[in-house]
């Protein structure tokens, strides 16, 4: 028999727009609902790894979405990205559904393949354990999409016990994402152009390149506009800018044009004056961003690569977090979780208008290719404090530097 589906487009307060889609069997009385992100892909892949050790980690909110892959690396439990819808759940809800899915045919499994139900059973005991919170875990969700969200207890300062890591697409989850074709064999990347840049960026301060992209926010063909600048007392950069003639999305990014530093820099600034904030600021994809007295941390990778003021920087975190936040609102928000960001984001904003000052923003880029301005130059600022520092083995690992061979990298490999 014939069943009944209803789609509503609706949009989350502070997250983005979805599809909830709920059908219903008025014969059989079976029902389902699911959710669906309805807007773009995001420009990077998000890794979300949380330890769960309590009951209370238990309840944390997930967005999850159906690109996204669930792993407990404890049991090598797994869920591949597009076995399961889209939902908007907690840890617990998680658990649950996976332990009720491969239940769902034990009792055919025991009679087919008892060896391999007498496995699933521990598996599915061992799901239970975790939801009734008897003992520790490790959740792992990886979303290539961007588009996935664990609730952050201690927003929006720095969870201990979570770890957020945005990365850029391979091919093959470009292809899953439906960005490119299946037959597509990478052709010239953005990282080609830029990299051809680089090499040619002596003859290239008066020239604008440009090529063909396509709109992060639509996917409709658009085109990228690049150019090489020189920031005094520092160094080249290269900016990159899209502007789409379909839906009028506009994006940018910074990419250093000297490559990685031999030292990581270190920059702190104390606010002491509303001027300070039309200071001009680059912050690098690698650089973290910190101010002490909000107990507010913004990680590598969060909102890619910026080249503005420190009012505009300030202004992009303030949208950020309301834009990405969805547990400020609704039936299911905790009301001391909401007072506890409200509170931050009008005090963000006072900091970013001007009004509260003596205040410190640290940037901290291991790769050394963030700068900003210092209003003496080419005197020292008495309010800024620029340390270089030597990376340890953490930081080199991050970015690539432990496995680089950059010493008699021509010296052929003798044969076995």
């Amino acid at each position: 028999m014939q069943g009944v589906t209803r789609l509503l487009l609706t949009r989350i307060p502070f997250y983005k727009d979805v599809i909830i889609s709920s059908f219903t069997c008025n014969h059989c009385g079976n029902s389902n609902s699911e959710i669906d992100a309805a807007g773009k892909v995001q420009e990077y892949g998000v890794n979300t790894t949380v330890a769960i050790t309590t009951k209370q980690d238990l309840a944390r909110q997930v967005v999850k979405t159906d690109t996204a892959g669930v792993r407990i690396p404890e049991i090598e439990f797994e869920i591949p990205p597009g076995t399961q819808k889209g939902m908007l759940t907690i840890v617990e809800g998680i658990l649950e559904r996976a332990a009720a899915g491969l239940g769902s045919d034990q009792p055919l499994r025991r009679i087919n393949n008892p060896d391999i139900a007498e496995k699933i059973q521990a598996t599915i005991d061992k799901l239970n354990e975790f939801k009734e919170g008897q003992s520790p875990f490790t959740l792992i969700i990886d979303d290539p999409s961007g588009n996935s969200f664990v609730q952050n207890f201690l927003a929006p300062s720095e969870d201990p016990a979570m770890t957020v890591q945005h990365y850029k697409r391979t091919l093959e989850q470009n292809k899953l994402l439906a960005l490119v074709a299946d037959d597509d064999c990478g052709g010239e990347t953005e990282e080609l152009v830029v990299e051809n840049a680089q090499t040619k960026a002596e003859n290239m301060e008066d020239e604008v390149m440009n090529f063909n992209t396509n709109c992060s926010n639509c996917n409709a063909p658009a085109e990228t506009h690049m150019k090489v600048l020189n920031i005094p007392h520092f160094k080249d950069i290269i900016v990159m800018a899209t502007n789409c003639d379909v839906c009028s999305h506009r994006t940018n990014e910074v990419k250093s044009g000297s490559g990685i530093s031999d030292k990581g820099c270190r920059i702190t600034l104390r606010l002491t004056d509303p001027s300070d904030l039309s200071r001009d600021i680059l912050k690098s994809e690698t650089c973290t961003f910190s101010i002490p007295e909000l107990h507010f941390d913004l990680q590598t990778g969060t909102l890619g690569g910026r080249f503005t003021t420190l009012e505009g920087l300030l202004t992009n975190i303030r949208e950020q977090l309301q834009g990405t936040n969805p547990f400020m609102s609704g039936d299911g928000s905790d009301a001391e979780y909401k007072s506890r960001m409200g509170q931050f984001l009008k005090e963000l904003e006072a900091v970013s208008n001007g009004e509260k000052l003596n205040v410190h923003v640290i940037l901290d880029d291991p790769a050394g290719n963030s700068y900003l301005q210092n209003a003496y130059a080419p005197d020292a600022d008495p309010e800024m404090t620029i340390v270089d520092y030597s990376r340890n083995f953490e930081q080199n690992e991050e970015l690539g530097l432990n496995d680089m061979k950059t010493e008699d990298y021509e010296t052929a490999i003798p044969k076995s």
